[in-house]
């Protein structure tokens, strides 16, 4: 005799005679697997309600404070930093091809080390054709020990190509052309566009910037950003 199905149960008539009947036995309810709904909180002047934007205690005395540590302006980012990495007697197109480079090569990387590299590929005469002509083990061994030089290679090589053919050896003059770029992220896109076309389209550098409290709900399409005051940051600072 097979078995029963699940959520029946054969049992014995009341005068114990006869046949067996089935009953139904109540099914246990799932556990859901729905996760629980998260808290979304609105920036100021979005939503309906939208409270006033938080802000971090103390936060003028503290960038006060910075301003003032800063004052001497002795960091290696003040003497090696990627506005101090170009050919200022170079052409203007080859001045920021050389930003645009040195920013690429500043991501995970010493300013030290950065300042370094780009020394050894000025040397060779740093220029859109000479970094085409250049194969990519040639160009590993001058830009090592750059953070991720092996990937670097192979962006700045694709780049190189990209505005030889596009933009006639010079590079975008905005943010979105700049970010369309293999190995150019926002930070650098900025920096880039400070340094290399001195124009302020953004912030690459925050002055100052406090995460926002953990009791604080996650704002909405704005993940964990940090928050940050208005003033412009500094435009020597890498792109690490």
């Amino acid at each position: 005799m097979s078995a029963a199905r699940p959520g029946l149960r054969r049992l014995r008539s009341a005068g114990g005679t006869g046949g067996s009947q089935l009953q139904r036995t109540p099914a246990v309810p799932r556990q859901s697997r729905r996760r629980k709904s998260v808290a979304i909180a609105y920036e100021a002047g979005q939503g309906e309600g939208a409270e006033a934007r938080w802000e971090p205690p103390r936060w003028r005395e503290q960038l006060q404070r910075i301003r003032q540590m800063r004052s001497s302006r002795d960091a290696p980012v003040d003497e090696m930093g990627v506005h101090r990495c170009y050919d200022t007697s170079a052409p203007p197109e080859v001045r920021r091809y050389q930003v645009l480079l040195a920013l690429m090569l500043s991501s995970q990387t010493k300013d030290q080390v950065t300042s370094a590299a780009m020394l050894r590929l000025r040397r060779r005469g740093l220029t859109v054709d000479s970094v085409l002509q250049m194969d990519e083990e040639s160009l590993g061994h001058i830009i090592y020990p750059v953070g991720f030089w092996r990937n670097k290679v192979k962006y700045i090589k694709q780049t190189t190509a990209i505005l030889k053919q596009k933009y006639g050896g010079d590079i975008p003059s905005t943010v979105e052309e700049l970010v369309q770029l293999p190995g150019v992220g926002p930070k650098m896109a900025h920096l880039a566009m400070h340094i290399a076309w001195d124009s302020v389209a953004g912030i690459g550098n925050p002055c100052f910037s406090h995460p926002s409290p953990k009791s604080q709900p996650i704002p909405r399409q704005r993940g964990s950003r940090l928050w940050t005051p208005t003033c412009t940051g500094s435009p020597t600072g890498s792109s690490g």
